[in-house]
């Protein structure tokens, strides 16, 4: 028994230091949309410790809804959210000090049925266009300035547009009651995989706009005292953003624990969302802040200060260079 106890108290010693390191590791809190692609992201890390191996534990926080993710963020009880950075922007321009880690492209653009006969944006003059996000949605407002621009064409006046939810908007465009949309990516790639396709995407009419279809919208906010209090966590996340993007862009196995998450119907669902998460990775390039600052102009113009408030023009300090 007396060597039995020795043994126990040997293997005590050995691992229990370890195990009090590992379990001392600073913590991230992170408020997420329970039913967001970002979960996707969010147990790629979980799944693979890649949090662990770059020397933070990730705590993730669900909430119903991005309004939620908001408060508890800017309330204290989060450290990060996942956000726009226009909304960093105009959030930024009012004296609040957030900053900006790239997570996602703007990826999508405007879908119509395969036998729908409409092949550019001027045959959709006086018919619907259904519009998840509402009428200050950022692929919305790309889409109008590049009508304009290559078409001469007011697309707002010279359409109906209905606004809804992103389901709506996927029910609608099916059946027929709409002949165009503009929905959330995951809701777009589902509707390629049963019989639509894109007219235009947001990332061909921002080249044609000039701007820098590889500028990434989405991305984990931070407090900047916070990333200044905890530079290596905030690096480590951006390491840990990577590796998990890394993993779900070369490797097919790693798809396989997600797919219960991704509310696919059908095999073909599937890969048009794993094709479609592939294709809003960021190149991981530094960010080009004067093609940020052209993209920000546009947005207060057909947006208003509704959309970016005082932020006109690109602030100072928004973006975290980690690369």
């Amino acid at each position: 028994m007396n060597v039995l106890k020795r043994f126990l108290a040997a293997c005590l010693f050995a691992f229990g230091p370890a195990a009090a390191v590992a379990d001392d590791l600073p913590q991230l809190r992170a408020a997420m949309l329970a039913s967001g692609t970002v979960n996707w992201e969010i147990s790629t890390i979980k799944v693979h410790e890649f949090d662990r191996k770059n020397g933070f534990e990730l705590a993730v926080q669900d909430y119903a809804d991005n309004g939620a993710t908001r408060v508890a963020f800017e309330g204290g009880e989060a450290d990060t959210m996942v956000a726009d950075w226009i909304w960093v922007a105009n959030q930024r321009a009012a004296g609040k000090d957030y900053v900006f880690i790239p997570y996602s492209l703007a990826v999508g653009g405007l879908v119509v049925k395969d036998d729908s006969g409409i092949k550019a944006l001027p045959d959709l003059a006086g018919k619907k266009i259904g519009i998840a996000g509402g009428p200050l949605d950022k692929s919305w407002l790309i889409l109008r300035a590049y009508a304009k621009q290559q078409h001469g064409m007011d697309l707002a006046a010279e359409t109906e547009q209905v606004f809804g939810a992103p389901p709506l908007i996927f029910k609608s465009a099916l059946s027929g009651e709409t002949a165009g949309a503009i929905n959330f990516w995951h809701f777009l790639a589902k509707m390629k995989a049963k019989g639509m396709h894109e007219l235009i995407s947001v990332s061909d009419a921002a080249a044609a706009l000039k701007l820098d279809p590889d500028t990434p919208l989405l991305g984990y906010v931070l407090k900047g005292d916070y990333a200044a209090a905890h530079p290596e966590i905030v690096k480590g996340l951006y390491k840990a953003s990577r590796a998990a993007k890394d993993l779900l862009r070369n490797d097919d196995e790693a798809w396989k624990g997600l797919r219960d998450k991704m509310n696919a119907g059908d095999d073909a669902e599937f890969i048009a969302l794993r094709d479609g998460y592939r294709a809003g990775i960021p190149s991981g390039k530094p960010i080009d802040e004067a093609a940020a600052d052209r993209f920000l102009r546009l947005m207060a113009d057909l947006g208003g200060t509704e959309l970016v408030g005082k932020a006109t023009s690109l602030p100072n300090g928004l973006f975290l260079h980690l690369e």
